[in-house]
């Protein structure tokens, strides 16, 4: 049967560098400001699609699902990346 490699099998596959600890808050906490704006900006311009009869044109759906792609994102991967530069390492796990 095939063998599992893994990251420390290979050495010197994914060289890392010591990043100041400052580094990852910074770094986190502009990641939870864009997240967060992501999210109401994203979420804004759904609602206001909804709303308004006007806005609910062919050409503006495309819009919309541009919206809606970048609300997930943001909702998703902002609070990963946020926990994750808290941490300052990844704490998902293997499957994670």
């Amino acid at each position: 049967a095939p063998q599992m490699m893994t990251v420390q099998d290979v050495p010197h596959a994914f060289p890392t560098v010591d990043v100041p600890d400052h580094a990852h808050y910074t770094i986190g906490v502009v990641i939870l400001i864009v997240g967060i704006t992501g999210t109401l900006g994203n979420f804004l311009v759904f609602y206001a699609f909804c709303r308004s009869r006007s806005l609910q044109t062919p050409a503006n759906i495309f819009i919309i699902n541009l919206a809606i792609s970048d609300f997930l994102m943001s909702i998703t991967q902002s609070p990963v990346f946020f926990t994750n530069s808290l941490y300052k390492h990844w704490i998902f796990g293997e499957k994670g």
